[in-house]
């Protein structure tokens, strides 16, 4: 408990899944919690959960433009900003020739274009020490059939990890990325797939996994509490791959 007592956080796609569970956590840890979304229905479920211990936002994680306004609006609420958790994205799975170049570009857009100019934009209410933790996947490392462009998008956020690590550590900056495999967030429902195509798929996924599961939000949100809290000050550029064995 108190991991993160007094420190003021961000994460943006968090009323749901990997984001949502981490506001829990993080809330029991002390901190201040600022969440973002799209869905209206998942913020609302989020501002009853929570109260007014978390302020929720509504936000397009691919307008550049709103990222500046979210950076205002936690200016306004927080003064400084502690901890940072990009969350929000958008997996879209299709065969090479599938691909429009409207959603290839939206992909990218949403994983990382947006994140991008989120980051710039806070740059000025950072706290000295801050922690960014990137939420990529381990599809950045692993060669699935249909995640050209999802994988491709994750990589470039691990990219993002190292360079900026470099550029902003002597600004007290630390970031680093989480890489999770499998796990069972609302993220696989929405592939568009029916429900027998989505059991189907499911279940050959957690047959690549050497643990036979798919993985817990809460174990995605434990390694990104680690990440943002002040025992991992020696951890800069770094990921954490937590993925039930599928890159092994």
């Amino acid at each position: 408990m108190n991991r993160l007592k007094g420190k003021r956080a961000l994460i943006t796609g968090g009323s749901s899944g990997i984001g949502l569970e981490t506001a829990r956590l993080f809330l029991r840890e002390g901190a201040r919690v600022v969440i973002t979304g799209q869905s209206t229905a998942n913020l609302e479920g989020a501002r009853q959960e929570f109260g007014d211990q978390v302020l929720a936002f509504a936000s397009d994680s691919s307008d550049v433009a709103q990222q500046k306004q979210l950076a205002e609006r936690i200016g306004a609420a927080f003064g400084q900003l502690d901890v940072l958790l990009i969350n929000a994205g958008v997996a879209d799975l299709k065969p090479v020739e599938a691909w429009s170049e409207a959603a290839y570009n939206r992909t990218f857009n949403i994983n990382v274009r947006g994140p991008f100019f989120l980051i710039q934009a806070l740059l000025p209410i950072f706290a000295n020490p801050a922690s960014i933790v990137l939420n990529a996947s381990v599809n950045a490392h692993v060669g699935m059939p249909n995640t050209s462009v999802y994988g491709a998008s994750k990589a470039a956020l691990l990219s993002l990890a190292r360079t900026l690590s470099s550029e902003l550590v002597a600004r007290g900056i630390r970031v680093n990325a989480v890489s999770p495999g499998p796990i069972e967030t609302p993220l696989y429902s929405k592939l568009g797939l029916t429900g027998n195509d989505l059991q189907n798929v499911s279940e050959s996924i957690r047959n690549q996994l050497p643990v036979r599961r798919f993985g817990h939000p809460s174990e995605i949100a434990n390694a990104v509490l680690f990440l943002a809290s002040d025992e991992a000050a020696f951890a800069v550029g770094s990921e954490l791959i937590i993925d039930g064995g599928l890159s092994l």
